[in-house]
């Protein structure tokens, strides 16, 4: 229902869970957007927004509306009712990848330096003869290095946060499962090293490249979703069969790293982790089609043709 400048609205909000009603606006201007009707609610309330976050739907399970979204574009009366949920304490997603992945960073290299309290007294701070281990320690390092730069300087998140509770669960599409980071030594043949190290490494790239092509489709401050298509960067030119390239080269990276060590802790973490990413990628893809009408359908979710 259209509405003209001169019509002024009126807004209540209830309770989703108990239907009570929670707040009434009135006056409000049907150019008003979501955004601006949860600040309204957040003052009428006293409500911290950095604290507390509001989901506001027309139904009580219905899909969540949109910031962005204006009043007088919505399927509303002069009265228009909306339903509030409270997703409780968040937190900043920034500081969601920078807790989960410097987790796995400080404690690789606990065990890679031998601290005390993990190695009998006789091994405290001793390296190992093998190589490999200084070398697998490098790698791991520098890939999780990555990430906490690139989590400070490249992603650009359409959430500002998530609730507190869920990073006791996993904070979402990177790694949930258990950081299984174990220092091994082994005698590398000459080409398993070559092999497993050239794979870890082109797909660290690869996986850079997609992460500054999803960055690029999103501009400083803005929500706006796009089809991801392939760039200039020859590394991206997988987003012409996959949906999630970010995820195949995560997933060539760790088959690398298991190359390389030859490590079966490594491989078990490589075979949960790609699970889980499987999963994400599934559900990516899904809501790529769900909605862009366009979208390319030779893509596969994480693998070309297969997955």
């Amino acid at each position: 229902m259209e509405h003209t400048p001169y019509n002024k609205l009126c807004v209540e909000i209830l309770d989703a869970k108990t239907k009570d009603k929670l707040c009434f606006l009135d006056k409000v201007e049907p150019n008003a957007t979501i955004g601006e009707i949860k600040s309204m609610f957040h003052r009428s309330r006293e409500y911290l927004p950095s604290v507390k976050s509001v989901i506001v739907s027309r139904r009580p399970k219905g899909k969540s509306l949109k910031d962005e979204d204006v009043l007088q574009h919505l399927p509303v009366g002069t009265t228009a009712t909306f339903y509030f949920r409270d997703l409780g304490a968040q937190i900043s997603w920034v500081t969601v990848f920078l807790t989960e992945y410097a987790g796995p960073l400080v404690i690789y290299l606990m065990f890679y330096f031998r601290v005390p309290f993990i190695y009998a007294p006789k091994y405290d701070f001793t390296t190992s003869k093998h190589w490999v281990v200084h070398l697998a320690c490098m790698c791991h390092s520098f890939h999780y290095v990555k990430r906490l730069l690139e989590t400070l300087f490249v992603h650009r998140f359409s959430h500002g946060t998530m609730p507190l509770r869920n990073i006791f669960k996993g904070p979402g599409p990177r790694n949930c499962c258990l950081q299984l980071s174990v220092t091994c030594a082994a005698v590398f043949q000459n080409c398993t090293y070559y092999w497993g190290f050239a794979a870890w490494m082109f797909c660290q790239i690869g996986n850079f490249s997609i992460h500054i092509a999803l960055r690029n489709l999103r501009p400083p401050g803005s929500k706006t979703r796009k089809i991801p298509y392939p760039t200039k960067n020859p590394f991206t030119w997988i987003f012409l069969l996959v949906s999630c390239p970010n995820y195949t080269y995560e997933l060539g990276s760790w088959l690398g790293f298991t190359l390389m060590t030859q490590c079966l802790p490594v491989a078990f973490f490589t075979m949960v982790g790609f699970i889980q990413m499987t999963v994400w990628a599934k559900g990516k893809h899904r809501s790529y089609l769900k909605e862009f009408r366009d979208y390319p359908t030779l893509r596969s979710p994480i693998l070309p043709f297969v997955l």
